[in-house]
């Protein structure tokens, strides 16, 4: 089995629509593949009916968290949805994305670029709109050769120079409010230091003391000796480790299936989520 834990569509900065990331997961060769948007879970319905036969689709999010001043992303697999405490989360955390994008946006054109809060909206079109859409305006401005370049101190990194914060959630409230919710929890990319800071390794110990699940080790933003690393993190402290692509489509580099999760890994998420189960293609 090939299993991808990590990719967006346009429901939030990817550029594949659901049912194309589902389409193209299956001819990529997947089985499994969970679609995992920022704090929204709003790409489902369609994935699910776009589902092609002999594909499972694994239903998540990627939370946006911090804690002492650093970002952080948790993904939640199968959860219940429809839970009012968790979904009220989701919402503050999307209602704050269009201010804090402006927000940055202004930083920008103060450091002379000549962007505009129309070009990125058009950009992110219905999605959540995100760094990834800045990005992409800064690439289409000449500025930056990639979307990845934009992700620097110079522009929109955790410590850039036109970063803005946002809410974003404590991540051992967030571990509780996805379990709460019968979901499974799985910090994303934890040792990503191209990004920005990243949190101390006390901290990953004690959110795994608190009800964590896994760690995604296998990660384009890992190198080997980290990948090698995470895994035996996560068997020193009981996590289970995942490997994903996070495909964002054209926006990144990174293919589906780039980076897959072990079976049994899979079966043990599988195992402990009680909100929501996977679902199985059909052919629609």
């Amino acid at each position: 089995m090939r299993i991808d834990l990590h990719t967006h569509s346009t429901a939030s900065d990817g550029t594949d629509t659901p049912a194309e990331l589902v389409r193209n997961a299956a001819a990529g060769g997947l089985d499994v593949v969970a679609l995992t948007d920022h704090d929204t879970v709003g790409g489902h319905a369609e994935a699910r009916a776009a589902l092609p036969e002999g594909l499972t689709l694994v239903t998540g999010a990627e939370l946006s968290c911090r804690i002492d001043g650093v970002s952080l992303h948790l993904l939640a697999y199968l959860f219940d949805p429809d839970e009012p405490e968790l979904a009220r989360e989701r919402e503050l955390v999307r209602d704050d994305r269009v201010p804090r994008a402006q927000g940055m946006v202004a930083k920008l054109r103060d450091l002379g670029v000549p962007v505009t809060w129309e070009q990125v909206a058009r950009i992110a079109g219905d999605g959540a709109v995100g760094r990834p859409h800045i990005a992409t305006a800064l690439v289409d401005l000449g500025v930056v050769p990639t979307v990845s370049d934009a992700f620097t101190s110079e522009w929109l990194a955790n410590d850039g120079r036109a970063y803005v914060d946002k809410h974003e959630l404590d991540p051992f409230e967030a571990v509780r409010l996805v379990k709460a919710a019968g979901g499974v929890t799985v910090f994303a990319h934890p040792l990503a230091v191209k990004r920005g800071s990243c949190v101390p390794e006390s901290v990953l110990a004690e959110l795994a003391a608190s009800g964590l699940d896994g760690i995604e080790a296998d990660h384009m933003d890992h190198d080997a000796p980290t990948r090698a690393r995470l895994h035996a993190m996560a068997a020193d402290l009981g996590l289970l480790a995942t490997g994903s692509s996070d495909y964002h489509g054209s926006r990144k580099t990174c293919r589906l299936g780039e980076y897959t999760t072990d079976p049994e890994i899979y079966g043990e998420i599988v195992r402990r989520a009680t909100g929501a189960f996977p679902v199985p293609g059909t052919g629609g």
